[in-house]
């Protein structure tokens, strides 16, 4: 396994979570990692990304103010930073890998067959 997501589970809509994204046999430095959201029934969406190398991020209009993306090289973590949720960000949540100077990988716009690496997600629930 090369991405592990943790940090989800059941809040209240209004309060916060933090996801964690931690990459074990390569360096998240090389690579953009994106975040998706899949609400149950629907596709995967990215949601957020941010390029290691020079820490440039990018927001989905849907989380934009309410969701904060950050990294650090040193314990090769993503870290995905929920404020104010809301029942509609319930689902699974992946972090994915990807050629860093791709901007459609940036702005959230590559095709999910673009990505190198997958989590297997981590499921957070937001009740209303």
């Amino acid at each position: 396994v090369q991405l592990v997501e943790s940090g989800g589970g059941l809040v209240q809509a209004g309060g916060s979570l933090r996801l964690s994204c931690v990459a074990s046999e390569f360096s998240l430095d090389n690579y953009a990692i994106v975040w998706f959201h899949q609400a149950p029934g629907k596709e995967r969406e990215g949601v957020s990304s941010i390029r290691m190398n020079d820490g440039s991020t990018y927001y989905a209009d849907s989380v934009k103010g309410r969701f904060t993306v950050s990294g650090d090289s040193a314990k090769n973590t993503v870290y995905l930073q929920m404020s104010e949720l809301k029942p509609e960000d319930t689902g699974i949540y992946y972090c994915a890998a990807g050629w860093s100077q791709s901007s459609a990988i940036l702005t959230l716009t590559a095709p999910l067959g673009d990505y190198d690496f997958w989590g297997i997600g981590t499921l957070v629930t937001v009740s209303s």
